[in-house]
């Protein structure tokens, strides 16, 4: 039952994309096993093995993965190139949550012992990108609301916060950004650059958002503002994007970054030793 559980259902010519008791009690019926689909469920039910659970897992693609990860993860721990930062460099975190939808619909406050209510029919009312620049140091999100994404949306962005003390006046100025295509690659870190002679654009690998903070204040957005969705029309959400912005930055917080380059470094050296073990 275990060696069934463990293969694939197309394997087994089931047009199913995981197992279950049922099909593996099928598969083993059809190999000429006598045997109950309750036997079946018990033996599942006992063993550590779960054959209808998945998680989702990405292999890292990008071939300087660890090198652009100790990047980041020693400037979240205040180093650059080896050497500490100044106390006037700044490090900034940015990146767009896009496609956020004004939905018109009717919600209930919650009373004693009832929770709140929120009705699943709603009226579309355009969406719009927001885009957030998070300063790590100090806690602080710098946002706007764009129709669109983009290069140009993208360096209205820079511009508002680079017109901005301390980062205009700063010796340097790091952005840390995913691969998205506003911010892509080489050409954007000297577009950038020329444009700030004091701004250095650095990019996380590629599927690695978990290293950029702004990730974890956009859900803080959506966990406190965008859930459950509502919004009469863009101007409604936008004014309210724009204030709860403005609310969190007048008692900064600066994110407590706990997985150092240790941690990673440690947590690379033990998935190379199971590898290797595997292999054996």
């Amino acid at each position: 039952m275990i060696a069934i559980a463990c293969e694939l259902p197309s394997r087994c010519g089931l047009p199913l994309s995981r197992h279950f008791a049922s099909s593996v009690w099928q598969v083993a019926r059809g190999e000429g096993a006598v045997i109950s689909l309750r036997s079946v469920q018990r033996i599942l039910a006992r063993h550590h093995l779960k054959p209808w659970r998945y998680v989702s897992w990405m292999h890292p693609r990008d071939p300087k993965f660890v090198e652009k990860a100790r990047v980041i993860l020693d400037l979240y721990a205040g180093f650059w190139e080896g050497r500490r930062l100044g106390r006037r460099d700044q490090i900034v975190s940015a990146d767009e949550k896009t496609s956020i939808q004004a939905r018109r619909r009717q919600l209930t406050a919650p009373g004693p012992g009832q929770p709140g209510r929120v009705e699943s029919d709603y009226q579309r009312r355009g969406a719009l990108q927001y885009l957030c620049a998070w300063d790590v140091r100090r806690g602080l999100p710098w946002g706007r609301c764009e129709p669109k994404t983009g290069i140009a949306a993208f360096t209205r962005l820079v511009d508002q916060v680079m017109a901005m003390e301390p980062y205009r006046s700063a010796p340097r100025v790091f952005w840390i950004v995913d691969n998205g295509s506003s911010h892509q690659g080489a050409e954007s870190a000297r577009r950038l650059r020329e444009r700030y002679p004091n701004l250095i654009l650095v990019h996380t690998p590629i599927h690695a958002s978990w290293l950029n903070q702004i990730e974890v204040f956009f859900s803080i957005v959506q966990r406190k503002l965008l859930t459950p969705a509502v919004a009469d029309n863009l101007e409604d959400l936008e004014a309210r994007l724009l204030a709860f912005g403005a609310e969190y930055g007048r008692q900064p917080r600066p994110i407590r970054w706990k997985f150092t380059r240790q941690d990673f470094d440690r947590r690379l050296r033990d998935l190379e030793q199971s590898s290797r073990e595997l292999a054996a």
